[in-house]
Formats: C-alpha cells, structure tokens, sequence
C-alpha cells in the first residue's frame, strides 16, 4: 500500500536521487525518464498510484505475480533492474533540460559498459529519443548497441498519463522484449 505524503512532504523530495536497483550481468535494465516526486519520498521506483509498471511487468510474464514497488529489490532475483535517464527527482518529466538528457544517455552509456546487461529497456520514446540523440526512434528494438554488448528496447511510458497505450496493449509490447531477452542481442537490433 502506498503510503499518504502531505504536498510539502512531496516537494521536499524533490531533486532527491533514487538509488539504482543493479547488479551485474542482468537479463533487462529498465530506465525510466527520472524518479517522481512519490517515487523519491518512498525511495521506491515507479511509487505513484496509477503507474503502470508493476502490473505490466507481471501481465508480460516478466514476474510471476505482480510486484509492490516496496518489493523493488526481488526484481534482481530475476535478471531485472531498474535506473533512469536522469537521476534526480521532479514532479512532471518536462522539467528536465536537455542537457540533463544528453548527459543521462552518456551515464547510461557508462552503467552498461559496467554492468552488462543484456537489454537496456528505456521506458517512454520521447526519454530515448532525447537522451540519445535519435530523432527517429519508435517504440521496439533499436539499431544500437551500447558500450558492454547491451541491446536498446524502447518501451512505452508506463505512466498513467500515457493513455496512447493500454494496459493489455503495453504488456504485449513488453512481452516481446521478456522473449528476446532470453537471447543475446544482435548487431541488427533485434
């Protein structure tokens, strides 16, 4: 259950940075954009009542029942990890420059070259596209590959604001990287 927060006690988590959820050699990565105002005052990534990431998750076969965000850390159990393009804390993505982006592609960049995973899966077009530069990106498996061997997935948003993706829609999508990521990357990004 997520707990109440006062809105002072939100904006006092602004700017606050949620820990990362890694280790190495994972099957998937998961970025998001960066952590919400619930997300920092739980210290527990995608908090927010109406996100969807925890049921996707479980709807795509990823986990085998659907995870509390308090239950973060069981998530490296199974080759999944969680970080994001930009580390600090905001109420609204927007409010993000696109320095904080580019420099958040190049952190990303250096996480995968430590840590290996398997797939990077960033989560929202916009975030990668921004990020890294790829004007023309779309959802699904990408050409690049980052430094470590690690494939590029984007994923969409699973905020409740992204009303462009279902529920069921979101966790097909998400399913097709669960497949994939059984199996190394290829050169051509599938």
């Amino acid at each position: 259950m997520t707990p109440r927060f006062t809105r002072e006690e939100l904006e006092a988590a602004r700017d606050r940075i949620v820990p990362d959820v890694v280790a190495g050699g994972l099957r998937v990565l998961f970025c998001g954009i960066n952590p919400g105002l619930m997300t920092a005052a739980t210290g527990h990534h995608f908090a927010r009542p109406g996100n969807r990431f925890w049921p996707v998750l479980h709807r795509s076969g990823f986990t085998p029942r659907q995870l509390d965000p308090s239950e973060q850390r069981e998530l490296l159990s199974y080759g999944l990890g969680i970080t994001n393009v930009v580390a600090r804390a905001s109420a609204r993505a927007d409010e993000l420059t696109a320095e904080e982006y580019l420099e958040g592609g190049r952190i990303l960049e250096a996480k995968t070259e430590l840590l290996r995973p398997r797939w990077l899966a960033v989560l929202g077009i916009t975030a990668y596209r921004a990020a890294f530069g790829d004007r023309k990106a779309s959802v699904g498996p990408q050409q690049r590959l980052l430094p470590g061997g690690t494939g590029v997935w984007v994923l969409p948003n699973p905020s409740g604001l992204n009303a462009h993706w279902t529920l069921a829609t979101m966790a097909e999508e998400y399913a097709r990287l669960r497949e994939a990521a059984e199996e190394p990357p290829r050169r051509d990004g599938r």
